[in-house]
């Protein structure tokens, strides 16, 4: 069997697995990541870049060149609550320049981060690579199995990470078990135009017992239908039009573009799931990303704390990884730093799942809102906008590159 040895092997090339492999290498770490496609191209992944990511890329010297690729920027993020507008996020509340969200196709993103890492030669990418077991000695996790387009092969590291996400064959392997917290609904993907006469910018419609989100993406719009839980086949069994009158019922902007949607084949089912995981290591294994905790859409901030949790690990590891040894104290230390933001950001999501989770006829605004709604509004409207930028844009505890470690 052919055998790779290295320091660090990181299973998984998404945003957790590719930012912490670059910082990593940017500190002279010899680091392996595996990454079973051939490519990092997938419909419908979260592509929301953050302002904390931002300010992150800055601190790395990247800003400028990421933001000269193709994307688009969000400063205020609306809300339709059965025909009446809230203006609930305004990131221009937060320091310039990184006072706005970007969506960026992941792919981009990660084409973008790999190629920049590529240019630190302790850094190895091995694409259509997919791990299929750990390698073990005593307790000790101390590198994977793979296989690739040649067959077999075995990478041996000091270090092993989990960031192959919410199916982690490497956290199955070694018998972790995320913890499952109930979440009663799922999300449907798909594309539509954007109207001729577009509104303001509105992440999402809520009516009807429907709540449709519509991401703005320049020339389109990346719109999702949130729906009960395993309800998918009923929906495609009663029909792509009355699916369509569903989404306009909701979103009434759409009306004129939904009939672009014809063929369920252009809708893409998320299962939303919210878990995570009690114990995020073994000795010589950390988890991270998707493999530690499943965030839920909401909020769009799965990919920002993957990232924040792949800053932490640099931060604690770098120096450990070039000096010595690293204990699976060290490694305790990183879900002791990342565990409380990650819960109470879970908190947040399953407390919305909750509030959209209502039935029809109990909805959360009245249309038009009744006299006690609109006075909760005036209350509760300005304390979402002044806390909102902070924990959307930034999350409860954002992660700065430290500086790079010198012997």
């Amino acid at each position: 069997m052919r055998r790779v040895e290295t320091e660090v092997c990181i299973v998984g090339g998404g945003p957790a697995g590719v930012m912490l492999g670059y910082l990593l290498a940017r500190a002279g770490v010899d680091v392996v990541v595996l990454e079973k496609h051939g490519d990092f191209l997938r419909d419908f992944r979260g592509d929301t870049i953050h302002p904390s990511t931002l300010t992150l890329l800055g601190q790395l010297g990247l800003r400028e060149e990421f933001l000269a690729l193709p994307h688009s920027e969000v400063r205020t993020l609306d809300f339709v609550v059965n025909g009446t507008r809230i203006h609930a996020v305004d990131f221009g509340a937060l320091p310039a320049p990184d006072d706005f969200l970007a969506f960026m196709p992941q792919w981009d993103f990660l084409n973008f981060l790999a190629g920049k890492a590529a240019e630190f030669p302790s850094f190895h990418l091995l694409m259509s690579t997919s791990a299929t077991g750990v390698r073990r000695a005593g307790a000790a996790v101390t590198g994977v199995t793979a296989t690739d387009a040649q067959g077999e092969l075995e990478i041996v590291a000091r270090l092993t990470v989990a960031a192959d996400g919410r199916t982690s064959t490497v956290r199955a392997a070694t018998g972790l078990e995320p913890r499952q917290f109930g979440v009663g609904i799922d999300v449907l993907w798909f594309s539509l135009p954007k109207p001729a006469a577009p509104p303001p910018p509105t992440l999402a419609y809520i009516g009807d017992g429907a709540l449709v989100l519509t991401i703005d993406r320049g020339d389109h719009y990346q719109a999702g239908s949130v729906i009960p839980k395993g309800r998918f086949e009923a929906l495609r069994e009663a029909g792509i039009d009355a699916f369509r009158d569903s989404l306009t019922a909701a979103a009434k902007p759409l009306r004129g573009v939904a009939d672009a949607l014809t063929d369920w084949d252009q809708v893409k089912l998320l299962s939303v799931q919210v878990s995570r995981l009690d114990t995020w290591h073994r000795p010589g294994l950390l988890c991270i990303g998707d493999a530690a905790h499943a965030m839920s859409p909401a909020f769009g901030v799965g990919v920002n704390y993957a990232i924040q949790d792949a800053v932490a690990t640099a931060n604690a590891l770098a120096e450990p990884l070039l000096t010595g040894a690293v204990s699976e104290r060290q490694l305790a230390s990183i879900q002791h730093r990342r565990l409380p933001p990650v819960r109470a950001m879970q908190t947040l999501q399953l407390r919305l799942h909750a509030a959209i989770g209502r039935p029809p006829e109990k909805p959360v605004l009245a249309n038009p809102p009744t006299a006690g709604q609109r006075a909760a509004l005036n209350l509760l409207v300005p304390l979402i906008r002044a806390a909102a930028p902070r924990l959307v844009g930034r999350g409860f505890r954002p992660e700065s590159a430290a500086p790079l470690f010198t012997s």
